[in-house]
């Protein structure tokens, strides 16, 4: 099997059990390891982690489905934002600088972890 190959597959299986147990965290887990580890661009990096995030998604969601655990109406109503947001987030993606990418994700990431400590 390909090196990279393997090293994909470990990533993305390490982004997808954190996204699938936490709910959330696969963008976080998959960014840096792709700029970091595969010396991806920034922005094809992020893109990517959205694709892939795409996927984990669909997965984890067929097994919270089957277990009754989903509030459709609150579903809805962020589903909504979300894909405004999404496309507003991808234009911005496309048009900002890295290094602005950077320091923005840098402020989200400590944020949250103080919100989460909290």
């Amino acid at each position: 099997m390909n090196k990279n190959l393997f090293k994909n597959i470990c990533i993305g299986f390490f982004a997808g059990l954190i996204s699938g147990f936490l709910g959330a965290g696969g963008g976080l887990i998959l960014v840096p390891f792709m700029t970091i580890f595969l010396k991806e661009d920034e922005v094809i990096s992020r893109a990517t982690t959205i694709f892939c995030i795409f996927f984990m998604v669909l997965t984890s969601s067929f097994f919270y489905f089957n277990k009754n655990s989903i509030d459709w109406l609150l579903s809805l109503k962020c589903a909504i934002g979300g894909i405004i947001g999404g496309y507003v987030g991808s234009k911005l993606l496309i048009n900002l600088d890295t290094k602005i990418l950077k320091i923005l994700f840098i402020i989200f990431l400590v944020y949250s972890g103080i919100k989460m400590i909290m």
